[in-house]
């Protein structure tokens, strides 16, 4: 049985005073952040560096930061998009499909991520094409 102390103690869905609608989850738009790694199978690409682009989307729970305007308590996407890019700069991969699954496993190791999707561009890929984009999306 729950006391008093314990609802005090939760943080409840942040209610507008003037409106109807409560603030709870925020995201995170983390946009062409410009890169350079090792990335494919051709014997020319295993040579040379080449360009890609990632964009990400992260989902979080923001009743807490909404309301305290506390620093500590809201997702830190500096510390995130560091992690990020140290993983591209030293990575080397073939498929596009594995440099952005392992970018979204970064993400989700913060326990405060509800949803994130990554996107990794990788221009001129194709010929007549500005690049080529694979996404995944990752949910808890």
């Amino acid at each position: 049985m729950k006391n008093k102390e314990d609802d005090m103690n939760t943080v409840k869905p942040l209610r507008n005073a003037r409106h109807d609608y409560c603030l709870n989850n925020a995201v995170i738009h983390i946009k062409d952040l410009r890169l350079r790694t090792y990335i494919g199978f051709n014997p020319e690409e295993l040579e040379k560096q080449q360009d890609i682009i990632v964009n990400s989307e992260i989902e979080f729970d923001a009743t807490e930061p909404c309301q305290t305007d506390d620093e500590s308590k809201t997702l830190d996407y500096k510390v995130i998009t560091k992690s990020m890019i140290s993983h591209v700069e030293k990575g080397r991969f073939r498929l596009v499909e594995k440099l952005v699954a392992d970018l979204l496993d970064i993400i989700m190791e913060h326990k405060q991520v509800l949803r994130a999707t990554v996107t990794v561009d990788k221009p001129h890929a194709l010929r007549f094409s500005d690049s080529v984009a694979v996404s995944l999306t990752a949910i808890r």
